[in-house]
């Protein structure tokens, strides 16, 4: 039953237990509440002040949803306690800077930073992951319900990719480098030359920065860790990251098939064959 929904779900997924949306910002969270409702499983909401689009938070009745202050650990898991969540998925980014320093930490959340002695987005949503399994919330792989809208094998658009395979495989080397390192998940390069990877400034400032170099046969690579915990901090690619691409003059993106998220998919395609952006699938 749960590999007819999903292909990411446990084999032992209950429908009929709600799912807690656990969203933060833009369209990611709204998207994944489109496909669990056209999945027909039953789904609630725990939306976060100043990050989760209104419009997705009035998508649900009020006994349905529950609104908490970023990094309100606490009242967030007697929300998913309320609303007997039988499940958990996490979408949309909230940073860990923001979860702990912004805003309102309260002391279950407190308590989980004293304990980290790295503080990364792995360390952090990891903890949180645990205190979600401990109340008896199975926390799902972050693809559940989306398959549809992950990147796919090869050529995505009708511009061809264009660049030597070697130069290819030398981008997802250093990508994935990078990821295993704990640095960032994509880099830029160009004929085997490095010209700027993801660190904690994120996707689209590495992306302006490459743009000031040269560009002609520049390439975007987006992967996942060698170990990725799928329940959180998956990679995505949606249409902010397409417009930095158009304003820095870099034409061609490789993004990791089966495990890149793609922020709509049909969406994205689209305005990447309008952009004349290439986009392709590497297993």
């Amino acid at each position: 039953m749960a590999s007819s929904i999903s292909a990411f779900l446990p084999p032992d997924f209950d429908p009929r237990r709600p799912v807690a949306l656990i969203a933060g910002q833009g369209r990611y969270p709204a998207l994944v509440a489109e496909c669990v409702r056209a999945a027909g499983v039953p789904l609630r909401l725990v939306a976060m002040e100043d990050e989760t689009a209104p419009e997705l938070q009035a998508a649900f009745a009020e006994n349905e949803r529950t609104l908490i202050k970023v990094g309100q650990i606490g009242a967030m898991l007697k929300a998913l306690k309320r609303f007997e969540a039988g499940y958990a998925i996490m979408a949309g980014q909230v940073s860990p800077r923001r979860l702990f320093s912004g805003l309102h930490p309260d002391l279950k959340a407190l308590a989980i930073l004293a304990t980290l002695k790295r503080r990364n987005a792995e360390t952090i949503f990891g903890a949180i992951a645990r205190e979600i399994e401990d109340i008896g919330v199975r926390l799902l792989d972050a693809r559940s319900f989306i398959d549809a809208h992950l990147a796919s094998p090869g050529q995505m658009t009708k511009k061809k990719l264009g660049i030597d395979r070697d130069y290819v495989d030398h981008g997802l080397h250093i990508a994935r480098e990078c990821a295993r390192l704990d640095i960032g998940q994509g880099c830029v390069v160009r004929k085997g030359t490095v010209l700027a990877v993801e660190a904690y400034e994120g996707t689209d400032e590495m992306i302006r920065r490459a743009g000031t170099l040269k560009t002609d046969e520049c390439l975007y690579v987006k992967t996942v860790k060698a170990r990725q915990d799928y329940r959180f901090d998956v990679p995505c690619f949606g249409l902010k990251t397409l417009e930095s691409l158009d304003t820095a003059h870099i034409r061609a993106a490789v993004l990791e098939a089966g495990r890149v998220i793609l922020i709509d998919k049909p969406a994205v395609l689209a305005r990447a064959d309008q952009l004349g952006i290439a986009l392709f699938g590497a297993e």
